[in-house]
């Protein structure tokens, strides 16, 4: 057996698809590869692969570019499709290098040249194997698509603190995917195989809010038909990701400490504390450093979340993750509507990677998704992305974002009709002055601007 096989996997041989529509060659390259301990599987074309890659696990695909009616590239972006970590390799003839170089850009980990020179196969076949252990190691990070250095470093940090159990605030813009590195952080820690829950805290009001978190008994208020363990509790032995955590009240907030700090949870309606091992992460778009400053947010809630701060930087950070997004979100949306389109023009392409991405990968997917459904062509046109990013160009906001923009709207229209006079604008609103100051100052208003000026 050779170095490789004893390198890479002890126990068990790698299995390798063959695929090229040339017998002899399936037969020569068959007993050379057996010979070195390979276990080799053959397939005439790419239909009879994507039947043998459903049936069996497989370590590598060494496919030829091309092949009649379904060929090379067409194994590359099924496999991008539904099985992105089994690493492929292009066999070409000179005449198509061109077309190779294409496919390593759109994922095949390199490409070889017929007629096929051993030393160079078993290179190309050593490099692969070993990226994809590699990449079977980062599989909790699997559904990040990146290569930015900015989200690599993030991702680092988020390893490490996945192995430790301390709490981690994630911060960022809405649409940077903190949901996302949350569940990347629940599968790289020891928790992996228990629950993670995920709530909005801004979504509801702060008595549903509470009693979601923390569960009620029977009878515990109007409409508690039923006992409810509460979200820490459905969490047992694993994560609960509390997003939008700014969005939280401040009397809840009390609560949430209380549980952080004793690691009890008491029902609503309930005279006992019930003892919880949860990891918490949280999440919020807001400075929390400002709300803290404003009494919006509790400073040692602040500090016995934020153990650890993983901030993720926006698409306009990390502009080289684009293509790569794109890419990842047209093939997947092609998929599950059953369409064929292949990529975007390079036009629209360039259009994508120069946009101003102010909704983050939320928007990005947005548009993707649109042009997808409303191209004609398996390519999509530049005129097409224009279209979809001028209307997408007041990008779908968040619930949070939603909420804080008509608060502000709200505070300016009852300004007007006060003329600015805070008291009467306060009694209005239904809030006492010192609230109403406090949302004046998070909205950045002054009543200056809105008394009319006497002459």
């Amino acid at each position: 057996m050779s170095n490789l096989a004893e390198d890479l996997i002890q126990q068990q041989r790698p299995r390798i698809l063959l695929v090229d529509d040339d017998p002899s060659l399936l037969r020569l390259l068959t007993i050379r590869l057996e010979s070195e301990g390979y276990e080799i599987i053959t397939a005439a074309d790419a239909d009879e692969a994507v039947r043998s890659i459903s049936k069996q696990p497989f370590s590598l695909v060494l496919t030829d570019l091309r092949m009649p009616g379904k060929d090379g590239m067409y194994l590359l972006d099924y496999l991008a499709r539904k099985v992105p970590s089994l690493p492929l390799i292009i066999m070409t003839a000179h005449g198509s290098i061109a077309d190779a170089v294409d496919a390593t850009e759109k994922g095949a980990l390199g490409f070889i040249t017929k007629p096929i020179d051993h030393q160079q196969l078993r290179q190309a076949l050593r490099k692969a194997l070993l990226q994809s252990n590699d990449t079977a190691e980062d599989s909790w990070r699997s559904e990040i698509i990146s290569h930015s250095p900015l989200m690599k470093a993030v991702l680092d940090q988020a390893y490490r603190v996945a192995q430790k159990d301390v709490s981690v605030l994630i911060t960022g813009a809405s649409g940077t995917g903190k949901e996302l590195l949350a569940r990347a952080i629940h599968k790289a820690s020891h928790r992996a195989d228990q629950p993670f829950v995920a709530i909005n805290c801004g979504a509801l009001p702060e008595h549903l809010l509470e009693s979601e978190l923390f569960g009620h008994t029977k009878g515990a208020f109007t409409g508690a038909v039923s006992e409810n363990k509460g979200l820490f509790r459905a969490a047992e032995g694993g994560t609960l990701f509390l997003d939008e955590i700014g969005d939280m009240p401040v009397p809840l907030q009390v609560k949430l400490l209380r549980v952080l700090q004793e690691r009890m949870v008491r029902p609503v309606g309930s005279s006992q504390s019930i003892p919880v091992d949860v990891k918490v992460l949280s999440a919020t778009h807001r400075d929390l450093l400002a709300a803290m400053k404003d009494g919006s947010f509790r400073e040692d809630l602040y500090y016995r979340l934020n153990v650890v701060n993983l901030k993720l930087p926006s698409l306009k950070e990390r502009p080289e993750d684009i293509p790569l997004l794109v890419r990842h979100i047209l093939l997947k949306t092609a998929d599950k509507h059953g369409v064929n389109v292949t990529r975007f023009a390079d036009a629209a392409m360039l259009k994508l990677c120069g946009a101003n991405w102010t909704g983050n990968i939320r928007q990005l997917v947005n548009v993707v998704e649109q042009c997808v459904a409303l191209t004609h062509t398996p390519v999509v046109s530049e005129s097409l992305v224009e279209q979809a990013l001028l209307q997408n160009s007041g990008h779908w906001p968040a619930l949070s974002e939603a909420r804080d923009e008509f608060e502000r709207q709200y505070i300016v229209r009852v300004l007007k009709m006060t003329d600015g006079i805070v008291s009467r604008a306060a009694e209005l609103a239904g809030r006492n002055r010192t609230d109403f100051y406090k949302l004046m100052k998070k909205h950045e208003l002054s009543s200056d601007d809105f008394k009319t000026v006497k002459h």
